[in-house]
């Protein structure tokens, strides 16, 4: 009797050779069978037909190989297998499906040659950070009370690290944090077991949240150093919304814009010592009004040796960095901006080719020496221009000079929906993974949108919907090397913290109050979360403060600060333990993945190499169950001892490590209300005498 549910082929290492293969080479395709199943399997490539030939036995499978040319275009394949009873299937990326069934292009594998990302990225660890809100480690270059009026109202320093959190009018409001406390701080994120730090913006600009860019040659002063000091606070009877005062005289100072250049240069360099990469986020579909492009705020006008900005005069050589419209006879002229914020001027590449030029420049200096940034996180990335074709256009030639300045630098994207567009172009290394990822598990988990402003609990433990969720957004939208480093995130500054989420809560902090979002919270569903992030294929990334139980609802109140001090040290081991096994268990960074089994309340998914595997069981139902499980699937032989390496329960987790054995291919487990659980077989390790003859004899039966 045919064994179809253990045939597996994907685009990991073990099933195509190489991973991230040339133009116009060969590729070793590998198919897996159960032993003895198949007569015969052939791959279907484009128009072309190759019959695979059985290359090896062992574990109980049999493992087809063909050799195949690739070209400088997309290939698509799938493979037509006959069973040893004749039966035959078609098989792409659903699985099995019917010889007769509907094969279509976007199921089919697809391999894009010449595309890769770099190997650093793949299922790497990034903690993002939101510079003010992090760590304050240097008073000297905080934002001063009443320092400058932006947008009609005087910003302000908060007077207590651990006060009140953020409310409306955030962007306002100043807490310290700096790039000298990451400085600070970069041991805590070495031991945490980071591999990247992934920044929101650090360039010039007057807001708290730093996407109006100001000025894209320079990192903040008061993120960086302010070294020269002079003016006065503005007085209260100037509250317009001109950006006055020592605002003018520390920003601008090219004494302080030099020290905060400095200061970043050495931040990298301190991180890279520590084996850890730095990610700046690129704002390029608009910048702030106060831009010297725009200047709406005339800071540049008196300037010396500086042109007069777009919004000054129709003469301007910025003029056609904007679209600006016209208006009835003694009304304010207006710009095209992002969302309709006037603070957000949208920039208007079509009709300048100098503004592209300069943007491009910015994506390569910050890149290469002396600064050797790691990469780009690139903001609204799929609205940049006023049209696809354009955009695609630009993006192409970012990826040119970002690659050819440093080829290990990455580009991921934030985009929500489908993102074929690019990543099957390889215009883009990957996205902010909303759709294959934050979406399905806080849905699956707590029944919550993400910005927790509705809530569904028939979502709750919802399998069939978390799969089908899964899948298809992976299908359609990413290439495996985009996979493997897709940010995986369940926390940003753009949505509600998922602490939060498990308390189904739906509202925000202005309906509801801060404290609120701290009611509640059930921290076993958020280990959950945890354990799915840190087990799932991608660049599980953790927003700063998640690891330490921070909660807060949606944007302002998910920019609370880090609560130094006051931190979960419970939560924090867990997340060391996570990052630990994700770099000692190589299947979870950079293996396949296969669901195992689910059912109401359960998913259960397997990370296999060809020498590892990982069982990893979620359990959301309120009650204990008892399964087994067909670790045959993800590649365990008949007869072994796995190890459970972690448990998580409503109680808490350990990490103790207990043996579990797999008797005829199947693992029996007691999974406990609330649970979370990784169970590991490594081919190293030793096996008993009992252990070694069954898999023996399974392995070559009577040859």
């Amino acid at each position: 009797m045919p064994y179809p549910q253990l045939i597996y082929h994907d685009n990991t290492a073990d099933y195509l050779i190489p991973a991230q293969p040339l133009k116009n080479t060969k590729v070793t395709l590998i198919l897996r069978c159960a032993e003895r199943d198949v007569k015969r399997a052939v791959v279907c490539l484009d128009t072309y037909q190759y019959t695979m030939s059985l290359h090896e036995r062992t574990g109980g499978f049999d493992f087809y190989r063909v050799s195949v040319p690739v070209g400088e275009k997309r290939v698509r394949y799938f493979f037509h297998i006959t069973f040893s009873d004749d039966t035959s299937v078609f098989y792409d990326k659903r699985g099995v499906v019917e010889a007769t069934g509907e094969l279509t292009p976007g199921m089919q594998f697809h391999i894009l040659p010449g595309f890769r990302t770099p190997d650093w990225a793949q299922g790497a660890v990034f903690y993002q950070i939101f510079t003010d809100r992090f760590c304050n480690g240097d008073a000297s270059n905080d934002v001063l009370n009443r320092e400058y009026i932006y947008y009609g109202r005087p910003v302000a320093k908060a007077q207590d690290w651990y006060g009140a959190p953020p409310s409306d009018g955030d962007y306002r409001t100043f807490y310290g944090g700096d790039l000298q406390g990451v400085i600070d701080k970069l041991d805590y994120l070495k031991d945490l077991g980071v591999d990247a730090i992934y920044f929101n913006p650090l360039f010039l600009s007057p807001s708290s949240h730093k996407y109006d860019t100001m000025d894209y040659d320079h990192i903040d002063p008061h993120l960086g150093r302010i070294v020269s000091d002079y003016g006065d606070p503005v007085p209260a009877e100037e509250a317009d919304n001109r950006l006055a005062g020592r605002f003018i005289d520390r920003m601008t100072n090219p004494e302080n814009l030099y020290a905060s250049d400095l200061l970043f240069i050495r931040l990298v360099q301190e991180a890279h010592a520590r084996q850890i990469r730095v990610i700046l986020d690129g704002v390029f579909n608009h910048c702030g009004s106060f831009h010297r492009f725009l200047d709406t705020e005339h800071i540049y006008e008196q300037a010396e040796g500086e042109t007069k900005g777009a919004a000054l005069t129709r003469q301007s050589p910025y003029r056609s960095y904007f679209r600006f419209f016209e208006t009835e006879e003694g009304r304010k002229e207006t710009y095209e901006s992002w969302w309709g914020y006037d603070s957000l001027p949208k920039l208007n590449y079509e009709e300048s080719k100098e503004l592209e030029d300069y943007i491009i420049s910015v994506a390569t200096k910050w890149v290469s020496p002396p600064f050797d940034a790691d990469g780009w996180r690139l903001d609204v990335a799929a609205d940049l221009g006023h049209s696809q074709e354009y955009n695609l256009h630009f993006w192409k030639r970012f990826r040119d000079a970002v690659k050819e300045a440093n080829p290990d630098a990455v580009i991921i994207a934030e985009h929500y929906g489908d993102a074929a567009a690019w990543l099957m172009r390889g215009v883009w290394d990957s996205v902010m993974n909303y759709d294959a990822f934050m979406d399905p598990v806080s849905f699956f988990l707590t029944g919550m949108e993400k910005h927790s402003d509705e809530y569904y609990p028939e979502l709750i433990g919802d399998h069939v919907t978390f799969w089908h969720t899964m899948r298809y957004a992976s299908w359609r939208n990413f290439t495996h090397p985009s996979l493997y480093m897709a940010m995986n995130e369940l926390s940003n500054h753009d949505h509600s913290r998922f602490l939060t989420r498990t308390n189904h809560v739906v509202g925000r902090v202005q309906t509801h109050g801060a404290k609120k979002a701290e009611e509640g919270v059930r921290k076993e569903v958020f280990r959950q979360g945890a354990v799915i992030q840190f087990t799932w294929m991608g660049a599980p990334t953790i927003y700063y403060g998640d690891e330490a139980g921070l909660a807060g609802f949606t944007d302002p109140d998910n920019r609370r600060t880090y609560p130094w001090g006051r931190e979960d040290h419970k939560m924090i081991a867990f997340h060391k333990e996570l990052c630990r096994l994700r770099h000692s268990c190589r299947e979870l960074r950079r293996g396949a993945l296969k669901e195992v089994h689910s059912e109401q309340g359960l998913i259960s998914y397997g990370r296999f190499t060809s020498k590892e595997a990982s069982l990893i069981v979620i359990n959301t139902n309120r009650f204990a169950m008892t399964r087994d499980f067909d670790v045959r699937l993800i590649g365990v032989p008949h007869e072994c001892t796995m190890q459970r390496l972690l448990i998580s329960t409503e109680e808490g987790f350990r990490t103790d490590v207990v043996d579990r054995h797999v008797t005829e291919g199947r693992l029996t487990l007691v999974l406990p209300p609330g649970s979370a659980i990784i169970v590991r077989y490594d081919s190293y390790q030793p096996m008993s005498i009992e252990e070694f003859w069954k898999h023996h004899f399974m392995s070559f039966g009577e040859d």
